[in-house]
């Protein structure tokens, strides 16, 4: 699996984070698994056409010591469809805006 990892976080900024995701991610459903929606303008020509697996999305896990943002794009709606794919360099670059905002806004030491 692609993914940005940050890990050796101090335990004590796990509720800070996970406050974070409550207002900036949707839960997933799963424990510390959080996604984070595209918009439109970030989908790849593909995922834009295929509406009926809208909303595209990439996940991030929260551990004991780590957060990991994944670089796959999936769907809300499918496992399986060809729109289902690795980050574009542009979904890439957002999702790693989104962590350095993250850091950045919390002032984490990793």
């Amino acid at each position: 699996m692609r993914q940005y990892l940050l890990d050796e976080i101090n335990p004590n900024d796990m509720p800070a984070i996970r406050s974070y995701l409550a207002d900036h991610a949707i839960t997933s459903g799963l424990e510390d698994i959080w996604w984070v929606n595209l918009s439109d303008d970030l989908l790849s020509p593909e995922q834009f056409e295929h509406r009926g697996c809208q909303p595209h999305r990439f996940a991030i896990e929260l551990g004991d010591r780590f957060l990991r943002f994944e670089f796959l794009i999936r769907s809300r709606e499918t496992m399986h469809c060809s729109c289902i794919a690795y980050a574009t360099r542009q979904q890439r670059d957002f999702i790693l805006a989104f962590a350095d905002r993250l850091l950045e806004e919390l002032a984490l030491k990793t």
